[in-house]
């Protein structure tokens, strides 16, 4: 499989990294169009094919991923249009609905997905959600195999992306807060920013193990970590108190939009 990457900014470059460093595609089946030379570089560099043409990429790949900002997507497909026939559309484009993207491409039977994956995918990492917009089971099946490779992969449909969204894109930035928060809290203890930094990202790595791993729900991987009187239960009902629980949940609402 042939794939094209229109856009190389975050979110399109760090899925040409990820799709290449966890051998989900060789360097020589990527292409990445992006008019910015120094975020063409390095990827060439690696062995994937670069150009700042979009079409010359589009024409070489039987996928093409387009990785722009949504106000670029409709100037971007007319850009290319004419040679997406028999390829599969990828649109990242979280703002643009599928049937827009029909519209842009009002050719009958093209086959089109969108995607929503993390900045994470750049490790291996990422939460991709799948939603198929006019694309066969055979298709769906193959890119989620794919995006697999660096991460899972939730197939869904589009009334469920913005939660998705909420949940594994903006619960990126959500996660980094906490990190943030417990790590100053770490400074205030005595640490210093750095090691506390260090000690926070590590805990919350071997959190995410346990739960991973080990199939519990969080209360009870709770329970094993806090005794009666004990320090860990007056922490976490101090949170509690400071309304840590609810302002989570609000705040993915908002990301959603709810």
């Amino acid at each position: 499989m042939k794939i094209a990457i229109i856009g190389a900014g975050n979110m399109g470059g760090a899925t040409a990294w990820g799709l290449v460093n966890y051998g989900a595609v060789n360097g020589a089946d990527l292409f990445v169009a992006d008019p910015k030379g120094e975020l063409l570089e390095p990827l060439a560099q690696a062995g994937v094919q670069t150009t700042a043409d979009n079409r010359q990429a589009a024409e070489a790949a039987d996928v093409v991923i387009l990785a722009v900002k949504p106000w670029l997507v409709e100037s971007v497909l007319h850009e290319i249009t004419d040679i997406l026939e028999g390829k599969l559309l990828i649109s990242f484009a979280a703002g643009v609905s599928g049937e827009q993207l029909r519209q842009y491409i009002p050719r009958p039977g093209q086959a089109i997905i969108r995607i929503i994956p993390n900045i994470a995918i750049r490790y291996g990492q990422s939460v991709s959600f799948v939603v198929p917009i006019s694309a066969t089971a055979g298709q769906t099946e193959d890119v989620s195999r794919l995006f697999t490779k660096v991460g899972i992969v939730q197939v869904t449909d589009e009334q469920h992306l913005d939660g998705g969204m909420a949940l594994a894109s903006c619960g990126i930035a959500n996660a980094m807060r906490y990190v943030r928060a417990a790590a100053e809290g770490g400074v205030e203890l005595g640490f210093r920013p750095d090691d506390a930094k260090n000690i926070v990202v590590q805990t919350m790595t071997g959190a995410a193990t346990l739960l991973r791993e080990s199939g519990l729900h969080p209360e009870a991987a709770i329970d094993q970590v806090t005794t009666a009187g004990g320090t860990t239960i007056r922490g976490l009902n101090a949170m509690e108190h400071a309304g840590f629980t609810s302002a989570v949940i609000r705040g993915l609402k908002a990301a959603a939009g709810k």
